[in-house]
């Protein structure tokens, strides 16, 4: 199962909290490369705390970072239309709330 997206396409929801989607603008043959730099990053991570290498473990969350960065996930926000990011805010806490609590609903439970 996929992620939940918000209606605009700008973020997913986690548990409850709103995280930054990928850019949607970027060229397909980009987004696959950053991913898979993403994915070789955290595994690097996960292999550095397996190690006890602090130097390493700094290096492979910088990988982390600069991925996530370029992919529109952290950094400056990919759209240009002046709204403000609610990246890992609670979705309860920003305007997608009403959106959420609908989408939210169990099956076949209504307003009544």
């Amino acid at each position: 199962m996929s992620a939940l997206k918000t209606p605009d396409g700008r973020y997913i929801v986690v548990r409850g909290r709103l995280w930054r989607a990928a850019n949607p603008h970027l060229p397909e043959a980009e987004r696959q490369q950053l991913t898979r730099e993403l994915m070789s990053a955290r595994r690097a991570v996960r292999d550095a705390k397996s190690d006890d290498d602090p130097g390493a473990l700094e290096q492979a969350r910088k990988r982390v970072h600069e991925a996530k960065v370029a992919l529109g996930e952290r950094g400056e926000v990919w759209w240009q239309d002046g709204a403000p990011d609610y990246n890992r805010h609670l979705v309860r806490n920003t305007p997608y709330a009403d959106w959420f609590r609908e989408v939210s609903k169990p099956e076949g439970e209504d307003d009544r």
